[in-house]
């Protein structure tokens, strides 16, 4: 095909820069502020004519080996400015060559299935679609600032260096706009600014760097804006400054070994979850997100070093059913126990467990018994009436074992009452010649304790109301007692 009379000028142009791997400019490209905002893609790239047209026939040849390069050059395709037509097709081939496409309006998908290739760029470009399946490229894919009508496919694809998608624009009819599961980057990738409409699919890939979503808006309502179940980040992941996510937010299963931070926008209350973070592994979790997240929220049953939120943007709907955590920060203890108890199913003890947990690790005694407490209290909601009067009963005089000093204030509220009611109304003796002087003090202390201690309980008879009273003492003295037996119990136990 070399200098072929077919070749137009633009493509003839194009054939000779290749070897030493010249840039080919047939059109002005994006450039200056607007240029680095992204979604940069020519919008009138169908009427351009031949002086800006390539076929992409030619293109393919030149990537797989129509002409080497000079010597001392490396060879590459380098096109600014472009209107390709045809079928960029490369089908399980073996590419030695950069392709670098900017500004450039490609008529059809790009197809890269199974291709082994050098870096490869479509920036501020657009085209209908791109597969690139399986592809292996030792260096990057960057569709920055691009403009897809279609679908990007890159399932299994594995990348050397990134993958590079900021400011790029996506729009598709497919379940999914961008579908890139068991994907691996060695490098990082970003999506920072990107705005794709349709799901974005990363289940079971691999990122051993950082995953940038900073500013991305992802629109699917009603479906999944992201599906990452089972994803591994070796670095952070930014979902900052702008993020939004219109559909649920799906975690489950991923692992991050760096921070995860989240402070954008989640809005899905039409799908089950919002913000499905479930039997996530991450060793930072900053999740403090710019309003409240309009939707459930699940962190069941993961795994977080240290987690950081804000109570100002806790969802109503919150599942915490088998988290745990090393550290916890962002609020106080009153706050915690309510975080605890937001389940949309009801009552679940782990979250008061782990809570109460995490404050006797950090040295907080008093804090851990409030959390325990509130447990209780909770699960008394949810029991029958006899359990439910029982277990109030148990609140108010021993706070269920972990507030004994209650039991002593009802003590001395009643052997006070005791005391002054037999004071001005003392009993009769049974036996006169052998009754000690009457101690209204020791006799009420008598009647409040199981066991007598004074021996006034037997030498007195009370008349009239007062013996009501002392049945009343006796009584309470039982209920005391077996209340803060019942209490040490709890709180003694094996935890």
């Amino acid at each position: 095909m070399a200098r072929s009379p077919r070749l137009t000028e633009a493509e003839r142009t194009l054939w000779n820069a290749f070897p030493a791997g010249e840039t080919v400019e047939l059109g002005p490209v994006p450039s200056g502020p607007d240029a680095a905002a992204g979604h940069n893609a020519p919008k009138d790239g169908d009427t351009w004519g031949p002086e800006r047209t390539v076929r992409a026939e030619v293109i393919t040849s030149l990537l797989l080996g129509a002409r080497e390069a000079a010597p001392g050059s490396v060879a590459a395709v380098r096109l600014r400015g472009a209107r390709i037509t045809g079928s960029l097709a490369i089908i399980g081939g073996a590419v030695g060559h950069e392709l670098d496409l900017k500004g450039c309006h490609l008529d059809e998908p790009v197809l890269l299935t199974g291709t082994t290739t050098r870096s490869v760029r479509l920036t501020d470009c657009a085209l209908p679609g791109l597969n690139g399946g399986g592809m292996r490229v030792a260096g990057h894919l960057s569709l920055s600032g691009s403009t897809v009508t279609g679908t990007v496919r890159l399932a299994r694809a594995q990348f050397e260096s990134g993958l590079w998608l900021a400011g790029t624009r996506i729009t598709a009819d497919d379940v999914w706009a961008l579908s890139a599961g068991s994907m691996v980057v060695e490098s990082g990738a970003t999506l920072r600014n990107a705005d794709i409409t349709g799901g974005v699919r990363l289940a079971g890939s691999r990122v051993n760097g950082d995953l940038n979503l900073e500013g991305a808006v992802l629109r699917n309502p009603g479906g999944r804006a992201l599906s990452a179940d089972d994803m591994v980040v070796e670095g952070a992941v930014h979902c900052t400054r702008g993020f939004t996510a219109l559909g649920c937010l799906r975690l489950r299963g991923a692992r991050v070994n760096g921070t995860f931070s989240f402070r954008g926008i989640v809005r899905s209350p039409d799908t089950p979850y919002a913000l499905h973070a479930s039997h996530m592994e991450v060793r930072e979790f900053l999740l403090k997100p710019a309003e409240p997240v309009d939707g459930v929220v699940s962190l069941a049953y993961s795994r977080i070093g240290t987690l950081e939120d804000d109570p100002d943007t806790w969802p109503g709907r919150l599942r915490l059913n088998g988290l745990t955590y090393d550290r916890l920060r962002g609020s106080g203890v009153a706050r915690r126990i309510d975080w605890a108890g937001r389940d949309p199913e009801g009552f679940r003890p782990q979250p008061y467990e782990q809570l109460a947990a995490w404050y006797l690790r950090d040295g907080n005694d008093v804090l851990a018994r409030r959390a325990q407490l509130a447990k209780l209290r909770a699960r008394r909601r949810t029991q029958g009436r006899g359990l439910r009067v029982w277990g109030r009963l148990l609140d108010i005089t021993v706070g269920y074992g972990y507030r004994p000093w209650l039991a002593g204030v009802w003590f001395a509220v009643l052997l006070l009452a005791g005391t002054v009611s037999f004071a001005l109304n003392p009993p009769r003796p049974l036996k006169p010649d052998e009754a000690p002087v009457f101690d209204p003090f020791a006799y009420s202390f008598d009647l409040l304790l199981p066991l007598p201690a004074f021996g006034q309980r037997e030498m007195f008879d009370p008349a009239g109301w007062t013996q009501g009273l002392a049945y009343g003492l006796v009584i309470a003295g039982w209920i005391l007692a077996t209340a803060l037996i019942a209490g040490a119990a709890r709180v003694l136990r094996p935890q």
